[in-house]
């Protein structure tokens, strides 16, 4: 049975979507740069003690590119990052991310750093992860917190390409999803506390604002982490409903003690 979604079709969000053949190269660069580096230190900083307490055999990231990874430090043995295209010197396979050759529930844990953020359609790559991530199994996603600067900035940069154009998709909606899918969150966290801007003065100070703020257990963090667990659907044991027995009951008389005549030959 398919899993219906309010609001199916958006179209005015695909139209702030950059071109999927140019999305992996604007993400690297954008990564490059200092706010990028910035961005990607303070993610790391919150990934890694998560990730470390999460054991398996298979770990897959997916998001808009494949050259920036989350999950090196993940005592899970076989990492799986896929490549959107081909690209000479290229050293992951290649595959759609929202159509994953991978085999249902074969999955450990699943990262998805912006992949939210950055896809055609969100609720089918959010089937699709869920998909092949086995039950009792932990799907890590970062997304980038529209209740924040952050997202109040994105607000006058809509021309520009990355993280701008990105969804921002609100934590409410993406715990409606989860619950539809039967993940079970079971913790939030926030990060990118500091400005979005790119003032070296300001990204010097990054690391400190967000030692203070996490702290203070801010949530207004420009990324959030949500941790959820995927549930193992209950089966109730269908019981044949036997009709009772109804015998009729049989009755003995018997003789007072005083009405018994013994004969003695």
């Amino acid at each position: 049975m398919k899993l219906s979604f309010k609001n199916e079709n958006r179209p005015r969000l695909l139209k702030r979507l950059p071109d999927p053949e140019l999305l992996p190269a604007l993400v690297s660069e954008w990564y490059r740069s200092a706010q990028g580096i910035a961005v990607l230190k303070a993610e790391s900083a919150i990934v890694k003690p998560i990730i470390s307490r999460l054991f398996g055999y298979h770990i897959l990231q997916v998001g808009p590119n494949d050259e920036v990874s989350l999950i090196d430090e993940s005592p899970v043995g076989h990492k799986i990052i896929f490549a959107p295209s081909w690209r000479p010197g290229i050293q992951n396979a290649v595959s759609d991310i929202e159509e994953l050759p991978l085999e249902t529930d074969s999955i450990d844990v699943v990262v998805a750093h912006h992949a939210l953020d950055f896809t055609d359609d969100s609720r089918k790559l959010l089937r699709e992860v869920t998909r092949v991530l086995r039950p009792g199994g932990h799907m890590l996603i970062v997304g980038f917190n529209p209740v924040s600067p952050w997202g109040f900035w994105r607000v006058f940069k809509h021309r520009a390409y990355v993280p701008w154009r990105g969804r921002f998709l609100s934590k409410k909606r993406l715990s409606d999803w989860l619950q539809l899918l039967n993940l079970q969150i079971d913790s939030v966290d926030y990060g990118l506390h500091f400005l979005p801007l790119k003032f070296a003065s300001l990204l010097r100070r990054a690391e400190k604002v967000e030692r203070l703020c996490r702290k203070l257990h801010s949530p207004l963090g420009g990324a959030y982490f949500v941790l959820c667990v995927k549930q193992v659907p209950t089966i109730t044991p269908a019981m044949p409903k036997w009709r009772p027995l109804r015998s009729p009951a049989t009755r003995t008389a018997i003789p007072a003690a005083e009405n018994i005549r013994l004969k003695i030959h």
